[in-house]
Order: C-alpha cells, then sequence, then structure tokens
C-alpha cells in the first residue's frame, strides 16, 4: 500500500472505528469532521501497516492500546508558547488590564481564566508568563487563577512538569526564556513559580459541566477540528460560562457563523476577540 496513493476507507468501516472508540474510550467521532477524521484515521493505518481499512478494524477492536493511539491522532493539537505573538500581545496591553479593572470596580476576589484544548500547556502557561512578568503587582490585590482543559489526560501530565522542545518555545520573546526557563539538555523546564500558577483538568469540551465561571476563555485552533453544530454547542457552552465582562478568543482560523453570532460582540476581528454583548454585560 503505496503511502501516496488515497486510502479508502467506507462508510460502514467508519461506522465500525466509531462504535469501537465510543464502547472502549466513551469517545464521539461524530463531533469531529469527516475528511479530519479519515485522514487522521489513515495515519494510524499506515502506522500500523495494515494492508486495508477493515483490517484496520479488527486490529483497533483486539488492541486496546491502539485504541489509545488513534485517539491521541484524532486529539493532538499542536501548539507553542505565545503561538500568534499579536494576539498574546493584544490580551497583554489591552484584555488583562481591563478585567483586572473590572476585578476592582466589581470588587472581585479573582479573575478566572481558562484555555480549553490547551494540549501540553504552552497557552496556559503563556497566560501566566504575562501574569508574572506584568502584572505581579496587580496579582497581590486579585489573585488570577489560570486553567487548562484537555481531553488527553497523559498530555496534560506532560504539561503539569513543564519540559520543552526548542521548537515549542520559537515565538517566545527571549527575556522570557532567560527568566522563567531552566536548560535540561536539549530542553528547557519551566520555573516551578510559573508551573503553580496553572492548574491542569482533565475534560471533554462538549460536556456541558466541563465549563465553569470563567473571565477570560482561550479556544483557539480547537473549532476547526469539529462539524458546524459541535461548533455552536461550544460557542453557546462559553457564552453561558463567561462572566457578564467576560472575554473569548478563538484562533486567527475560526469565526462565530449563524445564531451563534448573536451571542457575541466583537472586540478585535483581527485576533479573534469577543466578548458578550452589551444587554447581557448589563
Amino acid at each position: 500500500m503505496g503511502e501516496h496513493l488515497p486510502l479508502e476507507i467506507s462508510e460502514e468501516e467508519i461506522s465500525l472505528i466509531r462504535r469501537t472508540l465510543m464502547d472502549a474510550r466513551g469517545f464521539n467521532l461524530d463531533a469531529y469532521k469527516d475528511n479530519c477524521v479519515r485522514r487522521r484515521i489513515a495515519i494510524r493505518i499506515r502506522a500500523t501497516h495494515c494492508q486495508s481499512a477493515r483490517e484496520y478494524c479488527t486490529l483497533l477492536h483486539t488492541h486496546p492500546g491502539e485504541v489509545d493511539l488513534l485517539l491521541k491522532v484524532l486529539t493532538i493539537h499542536v501548539s507553542q508558547f505565545f503561538r500568534n505573538f499579536s494576539t498574546f500581545e493584544k490580551l497583554h496591553q489591552e484584555i488583562i488590564p481591563y478585567l483586572f479593572t473590572i476585578a476592582r470596580q466589581e470588587n472581585l476576589s479573582e479573575l478566572k481564566f481558562c484555555s480549553l484544548g490547551c494540549a501540553g500547556g504552552e497557552e496556559p502557561y503563556s497566560l501566566a508568563l504575562i501574569l508574572a512578568d506584568h502584572f505581579a503587582r496587580d496579582m497581590e490585590r486579585v489573585p488570577v487563577v489560570i486553567e487548562g482543559i484537555d481531553v488527553d489526560g497523559a498530555i496534560l501530565e506532560a504539561a503539569r512538569h513543564g519540559e520543552y522542545t526548542p521548537e515549542r518555545l520559537v515565538e517566545l520573546p527571549p527575556h522570557y526564556l532567560r527568566r522563567y526557563f531552566t536548560p535540561q539538555g536539549g530542553h528547557h523546564l519551566l520555573l516551578p513559580s510559573i508551573r503553580e500558577m496553572v492548574r491542569f483538568r482533565q475534560g471533554n469540551i462538549f460536556h456541558d459541566d466541563v465549563y465553569q465561571r470563567c473571565d477570560l476563555l482561550l479556544c483557539r485552533n480547537v473549532l476547526i477540528y469539529f462539524a458546524r453544530e459541535q461548533q455552536d454547542k461550544v460557542i453557546a457552552n462559553i457564552s453561558r460560562a463567561l462572566t457578564p465582562w467576560g472575554v473569548m478568543v478563538l484562533g486567527k482560523s475560526e469565526t462565530i457563523l449563524g445564531e451563534s453570532r448573536s451571542l457575541f460582540q466583537t472586540v478585535c476581528p483581527v485576533e479573534r476577540i469577543y466578548r458578550l454583548p452589551a444587554h447581557v454585560r448589563g
């Protein structure tokens, strides 16, 4: 089976794989876009040297370890520190100061920041670096809780450890690397003071109980993998989780469409930053 040739996966085979994932891990394949699912299943078929999708279905059914390997391929989200640097500059210069101002006006006991689909923790740790470097005095008055949520428990364990290869740090400003990381061979280890600012929680973004009160919620480069109906469900859940002054940030290639559009007002169209509409904010 040449890797340059397209791999045919029938609807029956997709159904078999869907049932296996649901029965074995409670994972709902229906949420994902069909072309993305087929492409990523094909990666595992070739990796296991199966001669057909049917042979792979048998392997998946009889080898539980392959179920976990397929889930990793289906849910993987590549990330970096300060990915799309201009977005983090906007957060640093405008959004976070605005939230601290609200916190003082509303006499809040804390602020809550959340990263959905946080993968290896680069995104929530980037928020922690900004806060530690620029808002230490503000946090003395109003502490900030940062939470990273992902469906993959193993990748969250790696995130808690906070050790990264150089390619994950290419957009990281040099002074952050010097001040907050310790070299570990060819890797870099985040200081405990930064790691302790972020707590990680395993959860499925399609489950309502994942969403808790939040003042800043980042859901970047996550929705692009899902079908429109599932995107709308996530957007609706986010709108209910945000405080009246809360802010949502999507990925650069993601937009809010249809009825979901009425749930948010645009703050910055370039950086895909949104807030609840005025009538909700009061």
